[in-house]
């Protein structure tokens, strides 16, 4: 979509008489149906004006065209300034042009991404460099025009506001500098020479009405260079059941029709949900069908991105693996197959302070032809999540949807047993069922009478293992975010962190994690050889029941956002929720290892329960 576009001469009439501002306010009202924010407005005057300026003394003709706020393929991003003609042979050309306002700049160790002052604080932000490549990359990788015919496309940033700054251009920003050059608010005639190198000639053939108007699908190289990353990849060879489910999706969605297709993939932890999922998302993206993989939790995502991303930079995949909030302006059936992970978390709202959209289960039927839920209804850990195959099926019906049930039962983690399965559930008071202890059921199961053993236990089992890590409960505050020399977890002489700050969502695969503590957001839908458990103070054992207490999780722990409204106006209902995800949370935490999961609890009482129930006298 596109706000603004036109010709070189009337974009300067535009400004000259101030009337830039409101033309771009009435169509962005009349396109997206929303209303800009007041800087945002504020922004067009001041950045409209200095490429008025850098335009009235460059050489371009005055046939070449000015667009502003066009929206690439697969995401709600904006790209502030494009123009486009031919260049000197008479080849399409389109530049990208970044804009800032940016003053104030700090460099970080995160891969390009730098520190500015922004919504009243500093802030992480991705590198000016890295958006302008980006939205190039989105273009050639997705855009049938731009890949089946020679346009040139060139991303660069003008940070206007910005003299002389050595952050900006700090060597570990180097690639994405390479790829997107900036220009300082001094270097204009740099960026005037930029611009006019690569156009010469009008734009007669209106490049970015064909580019917005043009089928989206993914490029071939795209496909086939994440196939190859796939192949031989044992972590994601399909056994089995896996095998037939996966090949009963790709049937349905590659006979995608008029009607709607909804699958629900039923299966608990470990049997394949998500190992399904990737392989259907590189085998569809062969076919050219615009393919997204989607999960609420961001760790998933990440995960699979550095796994997968094998000579090829992580970033050129980021629209392919994206948020179940990306869809709440999608437009009907925008996507071929959306493939939606842990779909058990979805949300009504999006956004950090869920004030976005309407309903994650009903945005995303909406904006794919074929929506694929993999579904897990006991690993839901959070008040706001909304996930379950009846309203999955209730917004199927508001839109005529065929569906389609589907189950994975086979367990391919915890031993390759649904018994130790059968007994967690037992053992945490989720269900009454037939496993009352774990003897001869081949999982290494312990219970720990210190953090410090425990954790021992499980830096060992990393040497000799594959990948183990230490989680924890939501029971102690994130304190270590603001001071890197402060402990999260203190029990005793036990003192950790929590996960890693500056590794992101990738913590649960970083070499170094191993001497941090990870919780239920940076583990979900991911595995391990081994586990270690810190079971804190919500879940307590007396008298062989088990009691779980909200108040004694952490302050900034938003799966229970609400808790305390819902205790005072229905004390039982709001009991028996939060009963459920806690249960639920460490249901999830102590099944994330394959061959092992050691415990420790802060109650005695606690962890001589569990170590009666795996191997009463």
């Amino acid at each position: 979509m596109i706000i603004y576009s036109e010709l070189k001469s009337q974009f300067h009439l535009d400004v000259q008489t101030n009337v830039i501002d409101s033309k771009l306010l009435q169509d962005f009202s009349r396109v997206l149906h929303m209303k800009p924010a007041k800087g945002e407005i504020a922004s067009w005057r001041n950045s409209l004006a200095q490429m008025h300026i850098m335009l009235e003394g460059s050489k371009l003709p005055k046939d070449c065209r000015v667009s502003i706020e066009y929206m690439p393929p697969l995401t709600s991003k904006r790209v502030d300034f494009i123009l486009t003609g031919r260049d000197k042979a008479g080849r399409d050309s389109l530049i990208i042009i970044e804009l800032k306002q940016w003053d104030q700049l700090e460099v970080t160790d995160k891969q390009d991404i730098i520190k500015t002052y922004i919504g009243g604080g500093n802030r992480d932000h991705a590198h000016p460099s890295y958006q302008a490549w980006t939205y190039a990359q989105l273009l050639q990788d997705f855009c049938v025009p731009v890949t089946t015919r020679p346009i040139q496309i060139s991303p660069c940033v003008y940070m206007h506001n910005l003299h002389s700054n050595g952050v900006i251009r700090d060597p570990r920003y180097q690639k994405v500098l390479e790829d997107a050059p900036v220009f300082l608010r001094q270097e204009v005639e740099g960026l005037r020479d930029f611009v006019n190198s690569r156009i010469e000639q009008g734009d007669d053939a209106d490049l970015v009405k064909l580019i917005d108007s043009g089928e989206i699908k993914p490029s071939k190289k795209l496909a086939d260079s994440i196939a190859k990353m796939l192949e031989g990849n044992q972590e994601f060879v399909m056994i089995d059941e896996q095998k037939v489910v996966y090949e009963t999706i790709r049937s349905l969605a590659l006979k995608i029709s008029k009607s709607k297709q909804v699958i629900i993939v039923k299966g608990g932890p470990g049997t394949g949900k998500s190992v399904v999922a990737v392989n259907l998302m590189v085998s569809l993206l062969n076919s050219e069908l615009n393919v997204c993989y989607v999960s609420k939790n961001s760790a998933p995502r990440d995960v699979y991105k550095d796994k997968l991303a094998s000579g090829m930079r992580k970033s050129r995949m980021s629209q392919l693996f994206v948020s179940s909030g990306s869809f709440t302006k999608s437009l009907k059936n925008a996507f071929d197959v959306l493939l939606v992970d842990e779909a058990h978390r979805l949300n009504e709202k999006s956004g950090m302070m869920r004030n976005i959209g309407e309903n994650q289960v009903k945005e995303t039927i909406h904006a794919a032809k074929c929506a694929v839920f993999f579904l897990d209804e006991d690993q839901r850990v959070a008040l706001s999540d909304i996930g379950s195959a009846e309203e999955i099926e209730r917004w199927a019906q508001r839109y005529d949807a065929e569906v389609t049930v589907l189950e994975l039962a086979s367990q391919f983690r915890c031993g390759g047993s649904d018994g130790y399965l059968s007994w967690l559930d037992r053992a945490l008071q989720i269900r009454e069922t037939a496993n009352f202890d774990l003897r001869g059921i081949p999982y290494d199961f312990k219970v720990f009478e210190s953090p410090e053993a425990m954790h021992a236990a499980i830096v060992e089992k990393n040497r000799e293992q594959k990948i183990s890590r230490t989680v924890a409960g939501y029971c102690w505050d994130w304190k270590s975010k603001k001071d890197t020399k402060a402990t999260d977890i203190n029990i005793g002489s036990f003192r950790k962190q929590w996960n890693l700050a500056n590794e992101g969502n990738s913590w649960i695969i970083r070499p170094n994690s191993i001497d941090e503590v990870g919780c239920i957001h940076t583990c979900q839908g991911l595995e391990l050889d081994y586990v270690g458990v810190i079971i804190g103070k919500d879940l307590v054992v007396r008298e062989g029941l088990c009691h779980t207490y909200g108040s004694a999780r952490s302050r900034s722990d938003r799966t229970i956002s609400g808790y305390k409204a819902l205790l005072k106006s229905d004390p039982a209902q709001a009991q028996e929720k939060i009963d459920r995800i806690i249960k639920n949370t460490y249901r999830v935490l102590m099944t994330r290892g394959m061959k092992g999961c050691y415990i420790f609890s802060e109650d005695q009482e606690t962890r001589d329960y569990f170590r009666s129930m795996a191997a009463p006298d």
